[in-house]
């Protein structure tokens, strides 16, 4: 199974993820047509430059109209990178243009309050709105399932502002991450993530960085309002440095990937990327580093798995979602919701999380501080799963993906990606099912000849 493994030690921004995926082999052409589609007038540039010693990959967007004014914006920034007298609340890494003074979704900032940004972003002073950028994304080239993967970054970022400002997401009106460079920050990490055809992610737990920032409503903690709250139910820590090392934008592309969080898992590494931060400090490497493999033993080969299980007959509907997505966030390998009927003729609901050792404290507290329980019970399973791999094929409809489940090369199931039909079937308008049929008589066929 093919897999990647992301290691935060340094925070993650959108610029960062970037280097990273070209670092680790992405093709750059495949950013530069991602960049392109979106007919903004803004292109990259990418360098190879050093982090403590470290070789890496460092990404800016450019757009074509102020190439000369961003050039020598980029120049100032470069000279800086070695000065360490910056105040403590300066992000350490940000996205280009953006500065993360985090007015991301305030939807009453005045115009003057965006004077720290470049001038050719002024004619964005108020932002562009969530169905703006979401109908920017659809109404390009890219293909299907990029835009669906970069409107959920966006669906991710609006819905965490709007709940901060306790606004309908509609209200809603990107700064920073609306700015052309955020939104092509975006667009290429969606096509960087399909490019890399991976099957599981895993990412270490988040170093924040420390300090103070300033946002719309004055001096916060680090992170900022909706960077915490992007970063719910994720493993974070606090160490190195008193600088912001996590964005919104990166923040919102970890929660997208819905990573495994915990050590590496055991895997045959054969490509690892650097991807570099803005400035570089002395003694603190400021890159995301991504290894690419295949795992060695796969969570799908695991013949035990612990699992937790609790019933519960008066647990809000809206609880129980924000359970299930939490434990999937900090490392079930699934979660499952039966009606049961409980003492008394009561109907409830039996929560039951799958996942490995490892995890299970951490699941087992959250079954507990989430939830009305009084108490959960734990056990050991044995199980018997298959090697899963995946195969593309040609259909009228695009490329569809199969997975396919062997044990010992003896192939016993297949079966065509959902999100990969779906996708395809939104873009043609026709049925789901009517894909899913195609793919799998293609699959057929290949297998004939």
């Amino acid at each position: 199974m093919r897999i990647a493994y992301l290691d935060c030690f340094a925070g993650i921004s959108g610029d960062m993820f970037l280097g990273a995926l070209l670092d680790a082999g992405v093709q750059p052409q495949v950013l530069h047509d991602a960049a392109a589609a979106l007919n903004l007038g803004a292109h990259l540039k990418i360098e190879t430059v050093d982090r403590s010693g470290i070789s890496s990959t460092k990404v800016h967007v450019l757009e074509h109209s102020h190439l000369a004014e961003a050039i020598s914006i980029e120049q100032g920034s470069f000279d800086s990178f070695q000065d360490q007298s910056a105040p403590a609340d300066e992000p350490l890494q940000h996205e280009p243009e953006t500065q993360h003074h985090h007015k991301t979704g305030h939807p009453h900032t005045h115009p003057a309050e965006d004077s720290h940004t470049h001038s050719h972003n002024s004619s964005h002073s108020h932002g562009r709105s969530l169905s703006v950028i979401t109908n920017l994304i659809h109404s390009s080239t890219l293909k299907p399932d990029v835009k669906a993967t970069a409107s959920r970054i966006f669906d991710l970022l609006g819905y965490s502002e709007a709940k901060i400002h306790n606004v309908p997401v509609e209200q809603i009106h990107f700064h920073e991450v609306g700015a052309v460079d955020a939104i092509v920050d975006i667009v290429c990490a969606a096509a960087g993530i399909h490019e890399l055809h991976v099957d599981a992610w895993f990412a270490s737990p988040v170093n924040v960085g420390g300090g103070m920032v300033d946002c719309a409503h004055g001096r916060f903690p680090v992170p900022a309002p909706a960077t915490a709250d992007l970063l719910r139910g994720m493993p974070t820590y606090s160490a190195d440095v008193q600088r912001e090392l996590v964005t919104p934008t990166g923040a919102a592309i970890l929660r997208a990937l819905k990573p495994v969080f915990g050590p590496q898992p055991p895997m045959r590494v054969d490509s690892i990327g650097y991807g570099a931060g803005t400035r570089n400090p002395q003694g603190f490497p400021n890159v995301l580093r991504l290894s690419l493999g295949d795992q060695e033993s796969p969570i799908a080969a695991t013949d035990r798995v612990t699992v937790l299980e609790t019933a519960i007959d008066d647990l809000s509907p809206q609880i129980l979602a924000h359970v299930t997505e939490s434990a999937l966030a900090q490392g079930a390998l699934d979660v499952m919701s039966t009606s049961v009927q409980m003492k008394k003729g009561r109907l409830g609901t039996l929560i039951t999380i799958l996942t490995d050792e490892s995890h299970a404290p951490a699941l087992e507290r959250l079954l507990l501080r989430e939830t009305s329980t009084l108490g959960v019970r734990i056990r050991q399973d044995r199980r018997s799963c298959l090697d899963r791999t995946h195969t593309p094929v040609q259909t009228p409809y695009g490329e569809i993906r199969i997975k396919i489940g062997s044990r010992e090369g003896e192939e016993l199931n297949a079966a065509p990606e959902f999100e990969d039909c779906r996708a395809a079937a939104s873009k043609h308008e026709v049925p789901v099912k009517q894909v899913m049929q195609s793919a799998i008589s293609a699959y057929l066929n290949s297998k004939a000849n």
